[in-house]
């Protein structure tokens, strides 16, 4: 994000350097983190874990291979619906698994979890799913009544789900609401392990510092037994950060979710304006916007034209899975001249093809 960070979280990063908290991970650190994260969660969204069940790591992308590796069937493949985010793409495969997009489906102009492809894939030996909610890139926050739906399918195989909830911060102002996906069912606890961080909504990607929340203790019997080897990569001013964000944040991040609120309306009227071929659908969470580009006849990289003649650089969508092909993922977490910037210049590199 282009908007700076939380006065306190500053103030207690100084705090850090000035107490010279440069050594190896400090189990006061680990627990203070894991306390008001837990207080977090609980106050948010009426989720009671225990601080003992949120565990560090460098980042989710960490806590996702450890997932793989470690809370997973051996050898089965992984579930990705698509478009999504990159590297869980890319992880299996450096793990040799393989991995198996399920595209979403458009119903009633709202993308939704293809159950039946969930279903498909889990019968022919797949084995975790990863689940992005809020969703990354297409901005869905999904109900409960979805999450329950896709739980009863990942219950039937006795599988596994690696929920990716780091964008839980960002639901924009309106009717959703974020919904852990452990708590809509006793058995979506025991088949979840879940990756959060304070990283994306207070802008601290850069301190490598995200939470595993445990939800059964086959997890934490697991978990206990990697050692230090899965928590080794948290940095100590990562958990300093997180905390802060975590206990006194709120103010701040608040009044970023509205100014992001402004900047997915904002986009939405210079896209009717000046690209009314491109197919925006507002996201509900995250800082991200989905833009199907395909009638512009850029192909399946439109990215790369853009890149060139705007001078605007985009995550093609194409990065993001087969179902991306001729999209592409803009964040809309800058200024807003900033963002009038980019449309124009897009409109503009367009107008001298």
């Amino acid at each position: 994000m282009d908007y700076g960070c939380a006065p306190e979280i500053i103030e207690a990063l100084h705090a850090g350097v000035d107490g010279v908290r440069f050594g190896y991970l400090p189990s006061v650190l680990v627990a203070e983190m894991s306390q008001e994260c837990a207080g977090w969660l609980a106050e948010s969204y009426g989720w009671k874990v225990a601080a003992s069940d949120v565990r560090p790591v460098g980042d989710v992308i960490a806590g996702f291979e450890i997932a793989v590796e470690h809370f997973s069937t051996p050898g089965s493949a992984v579930v990705v619906p698509t478009p999504a985010y990159k590297h869980f793409l890319d992880v299996p495969l450096r793990s040799g698994r393989k991995v198996v997009e399920v595209p979403m489906v458009l119903v009633e102009d709202r993308w939704e979890f293809d159950l039946d492809g969930l279903d498909e894939a889990f019968s022919a030996g797949a084995g975790l799913l990863v689940l992005c909610s809020p969703y990354n890139p297409l901005g869905r926050v999904f109900t409960r009544a979805e999450l329950l739906a896709v739980s009863e399918v990942v219950e039937s195989h006795g599988v596994r789900v690696f929920a990716d909830e780091i964008h839980c911060p960002l639901v924009l102002p309106g009717a959703a609401t974020h919904i852990p996906y452990a708590t809509v069912s006793t058995s979506s606890s025991q088949h979840t392990i879940t990756g959060l961080s304070a990283s994306k909504a207070w802008n601290l990607a850069g301190l490598k510092c995200a939470q595993m929340v445990l939800t059964n203790q086959a997890d934490r019997e697991t978990w206990a037994g990697l050692g230090l080897a899965a928590e080794i990569g948290t940095s100590n001013l990562g958990l300093i950060a997180n905390t802060a964000a975590f206990r006194s944040g709120g103010t701040w991040l608040r009044e970023v979710l509205g100014y992001l609120d402004g900047n997915r309306s904002r986009l939405g009227d210079l896209l009717a304006d000046r690209l009314p071929e491109v197919l925006y659908r507002p996201p509900e969470g995250t800082y991200l916007a989905w833009l199907d580009v395909t009638s512009l006849g850029l192909g399946d990289r439109p990215g790369s034209f853009f890149a060139e003649h705007a001078g605007v650089v985009f995550t093609e969508g194409a990065d993001c899975g087969d179902a991306g092909r001729g999209c592409l993922r803009l964040n809309l977490a800058t200024p807003r001249p900033i963002l009038d910037e980019i449309v124009n210049r897009m409109a503009s590199a367009l107008a001298r093809r």
